[in-house]
């Protein structure tokens, strides 16, 4: 379906397109583009509400600043979607997050108008404040480096510290809050409650009032203008002193807070903020799906909402070609309410993920025992590890590459200290759309090589809840990690009576001969898939679920080296370092011989796509497994049958 840009919005293809047009005509360029992202992500998905509500300040910021040589860095990337439009790629956004088309976040490689790629959060303002020292070096005194920064991303760590490192360094860096109070989810912890506080307290807003009377009237002012503007500041020191607002104690002057959809006015004020030296930030209020009733009302609903009928809001579900058992994140959220109902000990934590990992399953039944604590990823390990370290049994679930930024916590504060933290790692794998980003390909690697660490991925639902209910059983001298992917299980009668495992025990799926294959996780359900055709064929390879990368099984490891002269791996996950790797270190201990074929994710950046899509492109799905084996098996069917 061919979807038409408006009558303004399409004589825009790059920003110099959009700096012809007059400020009145603004508002409704910023209509179509709204109406054009509705029309293209109703038929073709991706994130929705949060690009939405920045429509205004995206064409507000195009249509000031001098892209691309004035750098706008987007945090988080899944605001960008108005400004991919504006910048270029209008034609092919109906391509946006499909195999082979456009990504869905910011991409250097991409477009020049996408200064510094932004899958994850928070990343904004230490990138912005970079590429202004390095301006302020090279004697570019006239570019300008704005941050974008919304939903949630202000509440990491590493804002904080950007924004530390920034108040001393006066280089010519803006930094936009975007604030709209949510991320996937509703904004938590105090920082919300402080920006709540700005946007309603009588003395910000005349704050507000005071410079936007004086930058209305600033370009008026002539070369002494920033002295007047330090004047006006002085005097309303005694009512707005420094300490009262957080970023003007970190020496960023600060305008605000201003409505984020009146476009006009936004274009007038970045206009007069361009030609302020020095940090700054701009605080625009924003709502989360702004043009779009069903968004505004329901923010996490419409985060990413799928496919839909844009006139209804009927949210379209395509019908799975056979019985499908529940999501993964659904399984972990109704299995750690029944734990919990089990054992007092067990909390729930998540980093801004609460919807997207299933906890707020636990949130709502138990709200004292689970929490969100923000887009944190190393506060959430560490405060996961001050839970452990009173006898509490914290179950901390965060996607797979998301948990990279928590790396040295878990290290240091969790697996040093031998703490039974269960780290619950959600879109482990090929997480499809979102991209290299957000592929959950390394956990298995670089989990493994830690002292303490268990590393554990159940094949299916009923292994999930039981390695589940394993890890909480018994201190087992450290943290225990469990990693599942994105999407459904393949068990529709999944909710069965729970089971210990034995830690560090694979099984056996099926006997077979000439070959073997060892799997590990959700990735298992394509081996069996290519057994079931490989035998049809007269093949008949063995299959096994190696459900630990570490402890690994070595007691089942000798009984296929004893018994096989042709291995296979098959992991959703890199293959150097992973659970193929541990495989060949056992080999090469105990002196077996043997051809080993591994199967993974390769040395190399995987886009993004469907997941069968990439399985395929990466060579371990059902095929690539049959494939294998046959070019393993030198006999055909047939000969061996005589022989």
């Amino acid at each position: 379906m061919e979807v038409q840009a408006g009558q303004l919005l399409s004589q825009i293809n790059i920003p110099s397109d959009l700096k012809k047009f007059k400020e009145e005509d603004l508002p409704e360029i910023c209509k179509e583009l709204r109406q054009y992202i509705i029309d293209i992500v109703s038929v073709n998905g991706g994130h929705f509400a949060s690009s939405l509500g920045v429509v205004e300040l995206t064409v507000a910021l195009h249509y000031v600043m001098n892209t691309p040589y004035d750098q706008l860095v987007w945090d988080v990337g899944h605001q960008a979607y108005g400004h991919k439009i504006l910048t270029g790629r209008r034609e092919v956004f109906h391509t946006n997050r499909i195999y082979k088309g456009i990504s869905g976040f910011p991409k250097r490689s991409e477009s020049e108008y996408d200064t510094f790629g932004v899958g994850h959060s928070s990343t904004s303002i230490s990138a912005a404040l970079g590429m202004a020292v390095a301006s302020h070096y090279k004697g570019e005194k006239d570019r300008q480096h704005v941050a974008v920064i919304g939903d949630g991303s202000m509440t990491a760590g590493m804002a904080f510290e950007a924004l530390n490192h920034a108040g001393i360094e006066n280089s010519n860096v803006l930094v936009i809050l975007n604030d709209n109070c949510m991320s996937i989810d509703p904004n938590v912890g105090a920082l919300k409650d402080y920006l709540t506080d700005i946007t309603t307290s009588k003395t910000y807003n005349k704050f507000r009032d005071d410079v936007s009377a004086v930058l209305s009237k600033i370009s008026e002012l002539g070369p002494n203008a920033h002295e007047i503007v330090k004047k006006i500041e002085k005097s309303i020191k005694g009512t707005l002193l420094k300490k009262s607002n957080l970023f003007e104690a970190l020496n960023f002057r600060y305008f605000g807070p201003i409505d984020g959809h009146d476009v006009v006015h936004l274009a007038k004020v970045l206009k007069d903020l361009r030609d302020i030296p020095g940090p700054k930030l701009l605080h625009c209020v924003t709502v989360k799906g702004k043009g779009y009733a069903l968004a505004e009302k329901d923010q996490t609903k419409w985060h990413s909402p799928g496919l839909f009928n844009k006139i209804t809001g009927e949210i379209k579900k395509s019908a799975p070609s056979k019985p499908q058992g529940p999501k993964y994140q659904d399984v972990f959220g109704h299995t750690m309410v029944e734990l919990a109902e089990m054992n007092d000990k067990i909390m729930g934590i998540t980093p801004a993920m609460p919807s997207g990992c299933s906890l707020n399953i636990m949130m709502k039944a138990m709200p004292h025992r689970a929490f969100d604590v923000g887009i944190a990823e190393q506060h959430a390990v560490t405060f996961s590890a001050g839970l452990a370290t009173q006898g509490l049994i914290p179950f901390c679930n965060i996607y797979s590459s998301f948990m990279q930024r928590a790396y040295d916590q878990v290290v240091h504060d969790v697996a040093l200290q031998k703490l039974p933290v269960v780290f619950c790692l959600d879109r482990a794998g090929i997480a499809g759309a979102d991209g290299p980003t957000h592929h959950g390909a390394y956990d298995i690697a670089y989990f493994r090589c830690i002292p303490n660490m268990i590393v554990s991925a159940p094949m299916n639902e009923e292994e999930l809840r039981n390695l589940m209910y394993t890890a909480q059983l018994k201190n087992h001298g450290g943290p225990f990690s469990i990693r599942y992917p994105r999407g459904n299980g393949v068990m529709p009668e999944w909710k069965r009576p729970l089971k210990e495992v034995e830690v560090g025990k694979g099984r056996k799926i099926t006997d077979g001969e000439d070959v073997a294959i060892l799997t590990i996780g959700h990735i298992g359900n394509e081996a069996v898939k290519a057994c079931l055709e490989l035998n049809a064929e007269g093949y008949y390879p063995a299959h096994y679920d190696m459900r630990f990368a570490k402890p690994i099984d070595e007691e089942l490891l000798h009984e296929v080296f004893k018994n096989f002269k042709n291995v296979i791996t098959v992991e959703d996950g890199c293959i150097q370092g992973g659970m193929g790797s541990a495989v060949l270190e056992f080999m090469a201990d105990h002196q077996y011989q043997a051809v080993v074929k591994r199967l993974g994710i390769p040395d190399a950046v995987i886009e993004h796509g469907e997941q069968a899509e990439l399985w395929n492109e990466c060579g371990y799905d059902a095929f690539a497994i049959l494939k294998t084996v046959k070019e393993l098996v030198k006999a055909k069917p047939t000969e061996r049958l005589v022989g």
